[in-house]
């Protein structure tokens, strides 16, 4: 069976705040559009970003590595390399990261880079990259 793109939708307060942080920091392609609403090629899946009156309650957090991980999130599992790439970016836009550029488990199985930070809006990302990607859905 061959992937298939997810598709999400997220609030967000501003849609030009999104076109920026989406758009030009991230690289998204934009989409369609509306007054209320951007698609966005985001990695190869379908993001949405809806315009809300009020955004919904901030994150909660749970406990992992004593980091304080914000749930909800949601991202994407990159390439080793693209991980990089995309780490370095963020580091020289000055990005205030939630739990900032770093690997678990490293020299061990599972070994996984992984960095959280929130959109304008508030919403939660966290992008990862695996050393070996068939450990991806390892139990």
């Amino acid at each position: 069976m061959s992937l298939m793109p997810f598709h999400l939708a997220i609030p967000v307060d501003c849609l030009d705040s999104a076109r920026t942080f989406y758009g030009e920091l991230l690289g998204c392609e934009q989409g369609r559009s509306s007054a209320q609403w951007i698609d966005w090629n985001f990695f190869g899946h379908q993001l949405v970003t809806h315009l809300v009156a009020q955004m919904p309650s901030a994150p909660a957090h749970n406990q992992v590595d004593s980091h304080a991980v914000p749930v909800p999130h949601f991202g994407v599992v990159l390439a080793w390399h693209d991980w990089q790439v995309l780490a370095d970016k963020l580091s020289l836009a000055n990005t205030d990261f939630i739990i900032e550029p770093y690997i678990r488990f490293k020299g061990e199985v599972g070994e996984q880079a992984t960095l959280f930070f929130l959109d304008p809006s508030g919403n939660a990302l966290e992008f990862k990259a695996f050393k070996d990607m068939t450990q991806l859905f390892a139990s």
